[in-house]
């Protein structure tokens, strides 16, 4: 089985977003599929076979399947423009959250996702313990979401990871205006549920915080900067339910998984 590993949201190695790629040409056991995504201990491993004139995505983490990464799809569209289907300018995926596209506009991959909904729920003392700061306001939807004060409070948080766990949503995202002009906001992504402590760069993340700063900003289109230590920028943009996210990725390295 070859096996591709992608940097996303970026354009140099050692930064963005790792993802594992598996191009297939039939599915493998469900068992061996999370055992890779174990053993590559990345927040996604994506596998895809082609299905007619579209491709079916599956995503696994170390924590099991999930139903939307955004990062993967980047990585897996980036594997398949450049050694599957050089000749193609759009790719579609069929996945558990519907239809995805991707479309490639030279060194750039914007890809076409499902907005998630900003349903604001009471900020509470519980909260406050597990990321260590009072957030402002908190969203709900798969994932939830905490505006805090401003850039500085993102980027030092030191969030308690066991008591994230109890805290409702599958991912704990954390934003804030930026601190640089060049860019409209910043934030960070913590998924322990999952087995992952921050995930570097986050697309479906990005499908909620997107909505809000549109609406904050009164902006159509978004130049975000997702503050990890890996770190990576993403374009996004709002059009009516669906949502652009768009950026650059990297080939890290390409291998063979040797199944015994």
């Amino acid at each position: 089985m070859k096996q591709y590993i992608v940097d996303a949201f970026t354009d140099k190695v050692f930064s963005g977003n790792q993802a594992a790629v598996c191009v297939l040409d039939e599915w493998p056991e469900d068992a061996l599929m999370q055992s890779i995504a174990i053993e590559n201990n990345f927040s996604e491993t994506a596998f895809t076979v082609k299905e007619g004139d579209a491709y079916h995505l599956r995503w696994f983490t170390p924590g099991g399947e999930i139903d939307f990464c955004g990062h993967a799809t980047l990585g897996t569209s980036f594997v398949i423009f450049n050694y599957y289907e050089k000749e193609v300018s759009e790719i579609t995926f069929q996945t558990q959250v519907g239809i995805l596209t991707v479309a490639c506009k030279g060194d750039i991959l914007e890809m076409d996702f499902p907005a998630y909904q900003l349903n604001s729920i009471e900020v509470t003392d519980q909260m406050e313990e597990a990321i260590g700061i009072r957030p402002l306001e908190a969203y709900m939807d798969r994932d939830l979401l905490f505006v805090l004060p401003d850039a500085a409070a993102v980027r030092n948080l030191v969030p308690d990871h066991d008591k994230m766990k109890d805290l409702e949503g599958l991912l704990i995202a954390v934003t804030a205006p930026s601190d640089d002009r060049d860019f409209d906001c910043v934030s960070r992504i913590f998924a322990p549920k999952l087995n992952i402590a921050e995930d570097p760069v986050t697309g479906s993340a990005h499908c909620m915080i997107t909505p809000y700063w549109c609406n904050r900003l009164g902006k159509a289109e978004l130049k975000c900067y997702q503050a990890s230590k890996r770190s990576g920028i993403l374009y996004t943009g709002i059009n009516d339910d669906r949502i652009k996210v768009a950026g650059k990725a990297v080939l890290y390295s390409e291998g063979v998984i040797l199944e015994k």
